[in-house]
């Protein structure tokens, strides 16, 4: 099968993509390591256990949502439980797994973190766009992660 290279226009598009998520990311993490002494992953795996039934999160489900690897996910939570935001159990419905629970530290920590980081979102990403644009973005991300979660 002969390999459809990108036109001009796509290769434009497609470059223009990965650069915008590459700078957005890298202003997400400089504020949030400025403000907060915390790394835009570490804020994710927060913002995750803190919207979890009991902020807490069997560490494959973690891992799952954060689209992380099971060691990498481990070293950061093991980085968390340094700080005292988050603990581990053990599962009680399966002797093999682990939960990470956020503590009361750590929702601290995620609540003094969320203004300065909603507030950059807000400048660099929502007020960038217009209502329409954002629609449309919602529905391009939408699809390409349907697309990729069926191969």
């Amino acid at each position: 099968m002969a390999t459809r290279w990108l036109t001009p226009d796509e290769q434009r598009t497609w470059r223009r993509y990965l650069e915008s998520s590459k700078v957005l990311l890298d202003v997400l993490d400089r504020q949030l390591q400025h403000d907060a002494d915390l790394p835009h992953a570490y804020y994710e795996i927060l913002v995750r256990l803190s919207e979890a039934e009991d902020r807490s999160l069997r560490m494959s489900e973690l891992a799952d949502l954060t689209r992380s690897s099971r060691s990498r996910l481990s070293h950061a939570v093991a980085r968390l439980e340094e700080r005292g935001w988050v603990e581990r159990a053990d599962c009680l419905t399966d002797r093999r797994g682990q939960l990470a629970q956020l503590t009361d530290a750590g929702h601290d920590v995620l609540r003094a973190a969320a203004p300065g980081h909603v507030d950059t979102v807000r400048r660099y990403f929502i007020d960038a766009l217009t209502p329409a644009q954002l629609g449309q973005l919602s529905d391009i991300g939408e699809r390409i992660i349907a697309r990729v979660q069926q191969s």
